[in-house]
């Protein structure tokens, strides 16, 4: 920055200091919500293992309370030991106390007493540290009384007064209900007041949803910042080119009317294929209908795919997986278009390849720069680290992952292949990493610490997409994100995910950006029909058990149809991150009107998919193929990101992020060259002939036991794979 002139030099400082503030206001806000909700949890937690050996449930409640009731009515002046206890038993009614102790207001009041402990004795002392850095605004005038406790919390935050007056605290819109006893006490003079410790925590939590849903934001800040300017700002002028884009009518009566059309095709459909099929029934239990879906029958095993992977293995047994990188780098090319971040290099072509290809390895294996680093590759580690430093940052990654996967498609042979695929399956993984960072969190499901990176993944294996994220991060917005910026040369139209990938919402924008969400759920039992109309009420008699009351509100569809585009818009165009927008939209109010009217399309889009989804068995084994293509990606993960027990051993996100990418580059290599030695063996009449349906079905470029990722790491720039000769990168 040196080199330019003060106004370019000041510049440029000026933009790279607007984005850094905003990224660290964005990690004191994860921060500061992450801290309030832990305190909740943690304290939810104590108080439910205390309660687990006091708890017994207590079966038949209202009829002894009925029988109680009648022995204390028949005897009033009778004792409880002489009238209650021969009814019921004293036993029973300590139950009884125990139980509405579990789940009543004493209940509450024992988890807000861990709450208040562990936020006095430790929390307390750092988040009005993190409150007064930041400056709240919010639109909405139902929280400027949220915005005044803030203020008073900060303008007061020396002080050692443990109350606060009625007068200068306000109440309303900052305490719960639930918590309003325990925060308005009776001081010793018969006066109302609020205890200042109880009254900060029910403020955090009530920031904490303001935050997460955007009616409360942050100056300066990035995700948390102003929600208009999420929006694109030219929408009006633009309206007609922007719904273009989407593939969207401009009128909203003709959106609605292409999608009532499609909703009543796909329940006739369901209801006329419904008694004919015998994968599919309706079963009634407890005066509710649920859907019950046999099985798949299991198809015949491949007969000869075994013996091609033992044909992969006797060709190229102990292929060094370091000499698949680099063929597939001379085959693509991509380390000559990785940029330096410094103004000048002094390390050109084949030298800078040999140097980036062992870095990448390193990384991408986990196993680090310093293994890489010896005399028979004649680079010391301070060499990679300078190619680590100055090379190898997401822009370029990004861009070598594209150039490949590019590169798989474009060699694929159709009659083997098949034609160029239009379906992705999307899924996510978690990798252990060291928890003194932001991004290290506990995943519930997986029942450990670390990071999540989210794969897409097309149904021939070849991953175009990649993303690391926090793992309480929405599935639905890494989707979204992944379909929309995966920048490959592939169109998707159909997405693959399972359940967690999924919501009402999901739909709802999937539909808006002209695509099919098409989801495995693991509760299909529990899914639920919605009813296009009343007058539609007896034309689907077959299904009729599965509807729900409500019909889907058409007119506030169309009256929000600008607004539910404009967000659209904003995906599409990247001008706010999905998460973003979807954390403002999922977690909000139902009361937001365009959040209702997302609710409305949204089911109504679910509709249409369910009514497909059970009606052809066929699209069923589609998206139960194409999410067991994105397991086994995952599975190949531990195969070559191997090193330190396959764990992140950085703090710092850019050297995760680095990591991640590396392993997608070094597994997308691999696939590359799994494609062309496939093609390789296939290219033998007699291996062709020997294929039958089932082989072609489940040909897969992700076998690995031919490949070495482990031993000596000598990289020689000449020698090359016995392939067979195909088109060299220029």
């Amino acid at each position: 920055m040196r080199r330019h002139p003060k106004t370019i030099r000041l510049g440029l400082l000026c933009f790279y200091c607007i984005e850094r503030e905003a990224e660290l206001i964005d990690n004191l806000i994860e921060l500061l919500i992450g801290i309030t909700h832990r305190i909740s949890v943690r304290a939810e937690k104590k108080v439910v293992s205390e309660l687990v050996g006091e708890l017994t449930k207590v079966q038949g409640k209202t009829t002894l309370l009925f029988r109680i009731a009648e022995a204390a009515d028949q005897t009033p002046d009778g004792t409880i030991r002489e009238v209650i206890f021969p009814v019921a038993g004293e036993q029973t009614i300590s139950e009884l106390v125990k139980e509405y102790r579990s789940s009543g207001p004493a209940y509450v009041q024992r988890i807000y007493r861990k709450i208040r402990t562990s936020y006095a004795q430790h929390y307390r002392r750092m988040l009005p540290l993190i409150l007064s850095s930041l400056t709240f605004c919010s639109g909405n005038a139902s929280c400027q009384s949220l915005l005044d406790a803030i203020a008073l919390l900060i303008r007061t935050s020396g002080s050692k007064h443990r109350h606060f007056s009625l007068v200068e605290a306000p109440v309303a819109g900052v305490i719960a209900p639930k918590w309003r006893d325990a925060v308005i006490e009776v001081g010793p003079k018969g006066e109302k007041r609020v205890n200042r410790i109880s009254y900060e925590i029910c403020m955090l939590q009530t920031l904490r949803k303001k935050l997460r849903t955007k009616e409360v934001w942050v100056k300066g800040a990035g995700r948390f910042c102003d929600p208009s300017k999420d929006l694109p700002q030219d929408f009006d002028e633009r309206r007609e080119h922007y719904l273009k884009d989407l593939k969207q009518p401009l009128a909203a009566k003709d959106f609605i009317k292409g999608l009532q059309s499609s909703m009543h095709d796909a329940l006739y459909a369901l209801n006329d294929g419904l008694p004919q099929s015998q994968e599919v029934r309706l079963i009634s239990k407890n005066g509710n209908a649920r859907i019950s879906i046999s099985p798949f029958k299991p198809l015949p095993d491949p007969p000869n795919l075994e013996a091609m992977r033992q044909e992969l293995l006797r060709r190229w047994s102990g292929t060094s997986l370091l000499d698949v990188l680099k063929e597939t780098d001379l085959r693509v090319g991509f380390t000559q278009d990785f940029t330096s971040l410094a103004s000048r290099s002094s390390l050109e072509g084949n030298e800078l390849s040999r140097r980036l290809l062992l870095a990448l390895y390193g990384l991408g294996t986990n196993i680090g720069l310093k293994a890489l680093a010896d005399g028979r590759n004649n680079v010391s580690y301070k060499e990679l680290l300078y190619v680590r430093r100055r090379y190898l940052h997401p822009d370029n990654l990004q861009l070598a992952t594209r150039m490949v996967a590019n590169a798989t498609m474009q060699i694929r042979l159709p009659e083997i292949w098949g034609e160029g695929t239009t379906s992705c399956a999307s899924d996510s993984t978690q990798f252990a990493a060291w928890d003194q960072n932001l991004m290290t969190e506990w995943h519930q499901r997986y029942g450990g610490r670390g990071v999540m990176i989210y794969w897409h993944v097309d149904t021939n294996a070849t991953c175009i997409h990649s993303q690391l994220k926090l793992c309480s991060s929405s599935e639905v917005a890494a989707m979204i994100e992944g379909v929309l910026h995966h920048c490959t040369e592939m169109e998707i139209d159909r997405q693959y995910v399972d359940t967690h990938g999924q919501s009402v919402i999901a739909f709802a924008f999937c539909y808006l950006l002209g695509f099919d969400l098409m989801p495995r759920f693991k509760g299909i039992e529990k899914q639920k029909l919605s009813r296009p109309d009343l007058q539609s009420a007896g034309h689907y008699p077959n299904i009729a058990p599965l509807f729900v009351r409500k019909t889907i509100d058409w007119d506030l569809i169309e009256q929000q149809y600008d607004e539910m585009v404009r967000l659209a818009v904003a995906l599409l165009k990247r001008t706010a991150e999905p998460e973003a927008i979807l954390r403002r939209f999922s977690r909000g109010a139902t009361a937001h009107p365009t959040y209702s009217a997302l609710l409305e399309l949204g089911r109504a889009a679910k509709t249409i998919f369910l009514c497909k989804y059970l009606n052809s068995e066929e699209l069923r084994r589609e998206i139960n193929a194409g999410l067991n293509v994105v397991e086994r990606w995952n599975g190949v993960n531990s195969f070559i990101y191997y090193g330190n027990g396959g764990e992140f051993v950085s703090n710092r996100l850019e050297d995760q992020e680095i990591s991640a990418l590396s392993l997608h580059l070094l597994q997308a290599s691999m696939v590359h060259i799994n494609t062309i030695m496939i093609q390789d063996v296939l290219q033998d009449s007699g291996w062709r002939s020997r294929m039958s349906d089932r082989d072609w079905a489940g040909l897969s470029p992700l076998p690995h036991r031919h490949f070495n990722p482990y031993g000596d790491f000598d990289l020689d720039m000449e020698a090359r794979l016995p392939l067979q000769d195909l088109e060299l990168a220029a």
